[in-house]
């Protein structure tokens, strides 16, 4: 049979290329959304068991309750059987537990469900580990892995400010307490003439205890300088994105054909400050007498 001169061989070859090319990427495509569903399964099943073994432990505490309530009435009656005021005040009481234990019980065992415990473990189990063979599956380039790095970088930002803001807030609040309660306790040691015990005396050791609660709690944990740290390191890190967004500092040597060096510079630095802020993490949760004398020197 002679071969037709509109039978071009390598254009056949680039269309089964081209369409070859299409399958794995719609290929690809349905695995990824197969992973995000699986995930998102898995999640759910965590939230759902974590919620029945609330539940279980709830109906356990409130059967222990009632138990214990009804225990306690019947050895009251026999205790004060002669005194039928007592008898009947404290019978009332546990009774009133009682039925709120059951009220909690029967709540909680509505919500937890049909289906067994045993049954949502197994199910939690062989979704993750479905996820995890699926994951060791698709695997993500390098370029795409950096590339959500840097998109990650906003909410790494964000979280070390919020964590700041409330390590400050804190401090400054436990350190009003100490100052005012300082200025309180001299004011009312003043005041304090007699010998014995007086609102003034009272008044006194409340403040004082107060007092030394809040110095021991400021100076164990450290707020002020976990506060200072997170900062610091949250605005070395805004540094390094501005400098890659912008191609400055660190970035400047690096021109438009190449972008993946300073990418890979960039992830390399933002590792560097928040390794950095670990161990400075880890030196302020050490003993006073163990901590590392660089713990206050600022990041590289």
């Amino acid at each position: 049979m002679p071969r037709s001169l509109d039978d071009d061989a390598s254009s056949r070859m680039s269309s089964a290329d081209q369409q070859l090319s299409d399958e794995e990427r719609q290929a690809a495509a349905d695995e990824r959304d197969g992973l995000r569903r699986l995930r998102h399964e898995v999640k759910q099943a965590e939230r759902d068991l974590a919620r029945r073994k609330k539940a279980t432990r709830i109906g356990r505490l409130a059967k222990v309750v009632a138990g214990g309530a009804c225990l306690a009435g019947l050895v009251w009656t026999v205790v004060f059987w002669g005194a039928p005021s007592k008898v009947v005040r404290f019978d009332f009481i546990c009774a009133a537990m009682i039925v709120i234990a059951v009220v909690v019980a029967l709540t909680a065992a509505t919500r937890r469900g049909s289906r067994p415990l045993a049954e949502l473990e197994d199910m939690l189990e062989t979704n993750r580990e479905a996820l995890r063979f699926l994951s060791a599956l698709i695997y993500p380039t390098l370029k795409e892995r950096r590339s959500l790095y840097r998109e990650d970088v906003a909410g790494v930002v964000e979280q070390h400010r919020t964590d700041s803001r409330r390590y400050r807030i804190v401090h400054n609040a436990l350190q009003n307490l100490i100052m005012i309660g300082s200025a309180a306790t001299t004011t009312v040691a003043a005041l304090d003439t007699g010998e014995k015990l007086t609102w003034q005396n009272v008044t006194i050791v409340a403040i004082g205890f107060t007092v030394t609660l809040a110095a021991a709690f400021t100076g164990y944990y450290k707020y002020r300088e976990r506060s200072y740290f997170l900062l610091q390191t949250a605005d070395a890190i805004e540094e390094e994105a501005n400098a890659f967004t912008l191609g400055v500092g660190a970035c400047s040597d690096f021109g438009p054909d190449q972008e993946q060096e300073a990418l890979k510079l960039f992830t390399q630095r933002v590792e560097e400050h928040r390794n950095e802020q670990r161990r400075r993490q880890q030196q302020l949760d050490q003993p006073a007498d163990q901590a590392s004398p660089t713990a206050g020197s600022s990041p590289t």
